[in-house]
C-alpha cells in the first residue's frame, strides 16, 4: 500500500508495534504459544537436551553452564563463567558486573512452570497424520530456565519443569517418567505451583511444543461443530491420553488470578494453519502434519475441574463477546481479562521452528530472546511484541505473533534493571591478532558472536567512545574461546588490550548477503512440457548477475529465500518456510529467455529490501536507545482536510493497525532525549520500494529535546493491489545525515546510482554499506557498533492498508 502526503507514499509497518509483546503479562488467564522466552545472555543456543548425558538437567548451553550437581553447595550459577560474568557469581553484597550500582537480589516470590516437548511417541491421528517430534522445544525451555535463574535470580527450587527430549535412536524421552509432559503431570504441576505461590507472588508459565485441535467436549458452549484448542502431551499416541484443552487452561489460570497471583503465560505452538509448501529440512511446524481436527475417541473427564466449573469459567471469560463460540484472533481463549498473552501466530497460521545460528529454535522464542537482550526485561509488552512481530513475520509470512490483553505491563512485573554482563579477556595473542575470552559453549556462546572490548577497570559501559576493539568468536571452546580482532577503534592498538579487560556481548550484525536454495517442485506441481531441472539450472547460471548480494546454499545451510517453479510454468520465490512471497509482479515465465536473470535481480532487490527492514542500532549501550517515541493515530473515517482533527488511538492492541484506501492517519514522533535530534522517515512499501516520506525537500527535520512532530498521511495502494503492508521507519540522529543510501525503486525498476563520496561521517559510512546500487556488497555483514552507534537510533511501525476495509 502507499502513503501519501501531497504525494503517494507507502504506509508504515507494524514491525515495531510487534516488539513489545510478552513482557510483563500479569494476571493472565490464557495459555498461548510462546515457549520461547528463554533468552540467554549470549544469544546462542544450548545443546539440545538429546545431546546431553542422561540425567543432566540443563541444556549445557545458553544460559546454564553446567548442571546443579556439578556446583559447590550454595553456588547459584552453573560455574565456569569467570569472575566478572553473572550476578550469580558475585557475593550478594556486590554490585553488578557493569559497576552501575544496581544489586540484584534473589526473587523468592517468583515461580515458574516450564514445559517443553520434543519427543512424541509414535502414533497416528484420525486422518492418518501425526505430531512430528521436534528439535527445539526443550532447548527453548532450558534457555527460559537459564534466563530466569541468571537474570532474575529465581531459585532453582521455585522452577518446575516438564520436558521430553528427543534423543536419536531412543524409543522414549530421556527424562524420568515423572518429569514427562503428560496430561496428568501438566495438570498436577499447574495445581502445585498455584498451591505453592502466595498472593502477590509472580508466576511465569512457558510452553513449547505442539498445539492441537479436537472436537469440543462442551458443544453447549461452542456449538456442535465447536473446536477445543489444546496443548499436546508427549504421550498423545495413547488413545487414553487427553489433550490439555483451552477450557481447562482457562480454569487453571483463573484459579491463579483468583488467588491474587501475578501470572505471565507464553506459548510457542499453533493449532491449525494451512498446508505450507516445501517446508523441507530447514523448518518444522509446531502442529500435526495436516493441521487435522483429531477425532480420535478419548476420555472426556477432566482432572482440572468439573464440567460445570469449566463452563462457568469459559462463559465468564467470553461474556463480552457476542457468543461463547468466539475466540480471539490468536485462536486460544476468549478476549483476555486482566492479563497479557503472547501467541506465536494467528488461529489459521503456523508456528515455525527452524535453525538459527546452527541450532534449532522456535521462531517466536528466538526473536523474543534476542529482543529481550536488546531492550532488557523492563520493556513493555507492546514494545517487545513490535520487534518480535517484525523479525518473525519478515522471515515467515504465514506466522504473525499476536499480543492480547494488557500490553503496557513490563515483562515480569518487577522493576529489576537488566545488568550488562561481561566476560574477561584472559589472553592476548599479538602475533595472530586475536584474544581469548573466558566464555564458551558451556555458556551458550556461538561461533560468530561479536564483543566490544573495554579498558581494564571500566565501570560505565555506556561510554561507547571508550571501546578499544571489536572481536568475533572464531574458535569456540567449552569454557574459553578465541576471538579474532575485526577492528581496532579510534587510535587504539592491540597492545592496549590487557588481560582481564571486560568484553561486552553485542547484538548480531545485519546480514547483507542472503542465501538462496533452488527447490525442485513437488511432483503434483511440476509443470507439463517444461524441464524444471533445466529451468533451475538457468537460475544457477544467472547467479553472477547478483554481483555477490545473493549466494546459493551449500549442503544443509539455511536459506533466506527459495526458488522453485509452479504448475503454470512460472518461477516462484519462496520464503524459508516454502510460502510464495506475495506481490512479486509480473509473473516470470520459464519460457522467457531473460526470466532467470530477472529472478536473480529480484532476489538482490529483496535482499536489500529486507536488509533495510532489519537495520537497527544493535548496540545495547547506545545512549539514544529508546529515546524516540513513535505512534500512529487514525482520524475519523469521514475526515476531510479542513475538518477539526480528532486523533484516535488504535484499540486493537498487539495487532497490526488496518486502514482503508484513502483514509487519513497521523504519525507522531517525540524526542525523549536531552539533545535535539534530526528526524528522517522512510516508507518501506509493498511494491518493494523504499522512499523518504518525511520531511519533504530536505534531508531531515530537527526536533528539540522533549518536542514532538506530527505528520499527516493519506493511505493508498499501488495499482492492482487489494491489500498491502507498509513499514514506516523513523531514524533519529545527533548529526544531520542523508538516508538516500537506503532508497530503492519499485521491483524490476533500475536502481539509480548513489554517490559513495557522500559518506564522510561515521554514520554515513555505515549506511553506505547498504548501498542501493548495482555494485557488489562491501561485506557480508555489518555491525552498527563500529559506526558511531551512540549517534543514532531507529524505530518502525507497521500498517496494513486494505481496499474496502471500512465497508466490512
Amino acid at each position: 500500500m502507499n502513503l501519501t502526503t501531497s504525494k503517494n507514499w507507502s504506509i508504515f509497518s507494524v514491525r515495531a508495534v510487534l516488539t513489545t509483546v510478552i513482557h510483563q503479562l500479569r494476571l493472565l488467564i490464557t495459555p498461548k504459544e510462546n515457549p520461547s522466552l528463554t533468552t540467554n545472555i549470549w544469544h546462542s543456543e544450548t545443546p539440545r537436551a538429546s545431546d546431553r548425558p542422561p540425567g543432566r538437567e540443563d541444556a549445557g548451553g545458553r544460559g546454564s553452564t553446567s548442571r546443579d550437581s556439578d556446583r559447590p553447595p550454595g553456588r547459584g550459577d552453573a560455574g565456569g563463567r569467570g569472575s566478572t560474568s553473572r550476578d550469580l557469581d558475585r557475593p550478594k553484597d556486590r554490585d553488578d558486573a557493569g559497576g552501575r550500582g544496581e544489586t540484584l537480589k534473589q526473587t523468592p516470590n517468583f515461580h515458574a512452570l516450564l514445559i517443553g516437548i520434543d519427543f512424541y511417541f509414535p502414533h497416528k491421528l484420525s486422518d492418518g497424520s501425526y505430531y512430528k517430534s521436534l528439535g527445539g522445544c526443550v532447548r527453548d525451555i532450558n534457555h527460559v530456565e537459564a534466563f530466569l535463574k541468571n537474570r532474575l535470580q529465581v531459585p532453582q527450587t521455585q522452577i518446575l519443569k516438564l520436558t521430553a527430549s528427543n534423543v536419536e535412536g531412543s524409543t522414549k524421552p530421556s527424562e524420568p517418567k515423572e518429569l514427562w509432559p503428560t496430561y496428568e503431570n501438566m495438570v498436577a504441576k499447574f495445581k502445585e505451583i498455584t498451591e505453592k505461590a502466595q498472593p502477590q507472588d509472580q508466576v511465569y508459565i512457558h510452553y513449547s511444543g505442539h498445539g492441537g485441535r479436537a472436537p469440543t467436549t462442551s458443544p453447549e458452549l461452542k456449538g456442535e461443530d465447536g473446536i477445543d484448542q489444546s496443548l499436546v502431551p508427549t504421550d498423545i499416541g495413547n488413545p487414553e491420553t487427553r489433550y490439555l484443552r483451552d477450557l481447562e487452561l482457562a480454569r487453571l489460570l483463573e484459579n491463579m488470578v483468583d488467588k491474587g497471583l501475578v501470572v505471565t503465560v507464553a506459548l510457542d505452538s499453533c493449532h491449525s494453519g494451512g498446508a505450507a509448501r516445501n517446508i523441507g529440512d530447514d523448518c518444522d511446524i509446531r502442529r500435526s502434519e495436516t493441521g487435522v481436527v483429531d477425532t480420535t475417541p478419548r476420555p472426556t473427564d477432566s482432572l482440572v475441574a468439573s464440567e460445570d466449573e469449566l463452563a462457568q469459567t469459559w462463559e465468564s471469560l467470553a461474556q463480552n463477546n457476542q457468543n461463547t463460540r468466539n475466540i480471539t484472533s490468536s485462536g486460544w481463549l476468549p478476549e483476555p481479562k486482566g492479563y497479557t498473552l503472547l501467541a506465536a501466530c494467528r488461529e489459521n497460521e503456523s508456528a515455525y521452528e527452524t535453525d538459527f545460528d546452527g541450532e534449532r529454535h522456535g521462531a517466536l522464542t528466538y526473536w523474543m530472546l534476542r529482543s529481550l537482550e536488546k531492550f532488557g526485561t523492563g520493556v513493555s509488552a507492546k514494545t517487545l511484541h513490535n520487534r518480535v512481530f517484525a523479525k518473525v513475520h519478515t522471515q515467515f509470512e504465514k506466522q504473525t505473533p499476536m499480543l492480547q490483553g494488557e500490553s503496557d505491563r513490563s515483562f515480569f512485573g518487577n522493576n529489576l534493571v537488566s545488568p550488562q554482563f561481561t566476560v574477561p579477556v584472559i589472553q592476548v595473542d599479538l602475533e595472530e591478532n586475536q584474544v581469548q575470552l573466558n566464555a564458551g559453549q558451556a555458556h551458550g556462546l556461538r561461533k560468530g558472536a561479536e564483543f566490544a572490548i573495554y579498558p581494564l577497570g571500566t565501570a560505565d559501559f555506556t561510554q561507547t567512545n571508550q571501546r578499544l576493539a571489536l572481536v568475533k568468536i572464531t574458535q569456540r571452546g567449552a569454557v574459553n574461546s578465541w576471538a579474532t580482532i575485526t577492528q581496532m577503534l579510534g587510535e587504539n592498538k592491540i597492545e592496549d588490550i590487557e588481560d582481564g579487560a571486560p568484553a561486552l556481548l553485542l547484538s548480531p550484525s545485519v546480514k547483507l548477503v542472503r542465501k538462496i536454495r533452488l527447490l525442485s517442485p513437488e511432483e503434483q506441481n511440476q509443470p507439463s512440457g517444461i524441464d524444471y531441472k533445466v529451468a533451475l539450472q538457468a537460475i544457477e547460471s544467472a547467479m553472477p548477475e547478483g554481483k555477490g548480494w545473493v549466494e546459493l546454499v551449500s549442503g544443509d545451510e539455511t536459506a533466506d529465500y527459495q526458488v522453485s517453479i509452479n504448475k503454470l510454468g512460472e518461477y516462484e520465490i519462496l520464503d524459508r518456510a516454502g510460502i510464495p512471497i506475495a506481490n512479486l509482479r509480473p509473473a516470470l515465465e520459464v519460457s522467457n529467455p531473460n526470466a532467470a536473470i530477472s529472478v536473480v535481480k529480484r532476489l538482490v532487490h529483496l535482499s536489500k529490501y529486507h536488509a533495510n527492514i532489519d537495520l537497527d542500532n544493535h548496540d545495547p549501550m547506545s545512549p539514544l536507545k529508546g529515546k524516540i517515541e513513535v505512534e500512529l493515530f487514525r482520524l475519523p473515517d469521514d475526515f476531510e482536510p479542513g475538518d477539526p482533527e480528532e486523533f484516535i488511538r488504535f484499540n486493537d492492541s498487539g495487532n497490526v493497525p488496518t486502514l482503508d484506501v484513502g483514509q487519513f492517519a497521523y504519525l507522531y514522533i517525540r524526542n525523549k532525549s536531552s539533545l535535539p535530534l534530526n528526524i528522517t522517515v522512510l516508507a518501506i512499501q509493498p511494491d518493494w520500494s523504499i522512499k523518504k516520506l518525511y520531511p519533504t525537500g530536505v534531508a531531515f527535520q530537527t526536533v528539540g529535546s522533549g518536542k514532538e512532530v506530527k505528520w499527516r498521511i493519506k493511505t493508498s495502494l499501488p495499482n492492482g493491489y487489494q491489500e498491502g503492508t507498509d513499514i514506516l521507519k523513523v531514524f533519529a540522529t545527533i548529526d544531520g545525515t542523508s538516508f538516500d543510501w537506503l532508497e530503492l525503486p519499485a521491483l524490476d525498476k533500475p536502481i539509480q546510482p548513489k554517490n559513495a563520496g557522500k559518506a564522510t561521517t561515521p554514520l554515513a559510512k555505515f549506511l553506505a554499506k547498504f548501498l542501493a546500487s548495482e555494485e557488489a556488497p562491501p561485506t557480508k555483514n555489518v555491525n552498527s557498533a563500529a559506526y558511531a552507534s551512540e549517534e543514532w537510533t531507529t524505530e518502525q511501525i507497521t500498517l496494513v492498508v486494505k481496499k474496502g476495509f471500512n465497508n466490512g
